[in-house]
């Protein structure tokens, strides 16, 4: 079995990112789970694969550990756990230096970008995030 080895994204807090309580909203790590597994994606697909595929979230299962703040240095680490048909489940760990902000589950759906449907990966493709 292979182990699939984490993406790091780094995530800059933005004034807008911050509440009337003054840290980061909730719903935006969604935005930043979004960013992260995409750029996860684009990072490791072959090209032809990543212009002909497109993902749309399913499911994500978010814990909230500890609040951001503007100006914090935030990373999201992401793994993609397994490929099912064309489902992909991965899990996303949202860091301030050593401090966990969030843990994430999510499950994501790829869509072929020329049908709009739901398309499998094929074994090649997934070998690239399944490094031997």
């Amino acid at each position: 079995m292979t182990t699939p080895l984490p993406h790091l994204h780094r995530i800059g807090v933005l004034p807008a990112d911050i509440d009337f309580m003054g840290h980061v909203n909730n719903a935006r790590y969604l935005s930043w789970v979004q960013d992260a597994v995409l750029a996860h994606w684009n990072k490791l697909a072959p090209p032809e694969a990543a212009a002909k595929y497109l993902w749309v979230a399913l499911k994500h299962e978010i814990t909230y550990r500890r609040p951001a703040f503007l100006n914090d240095e935030v990373i999201a680490s992401v793994v993609l756990e397994k490929v099912q048909g064309a489902r992909s489940f991965y899990e996303t760990v949202i860091k301030r230096g050593e401090d966990v902000l969030a843990e994430v589950k999510s499950s994501w759906c790829c869509i072929d970008a020329e049908t709009l449907r739901p398309a499998r990966i094929a074994a090649d493709v997934q070998a690239y995030f399944f490094p031997k």
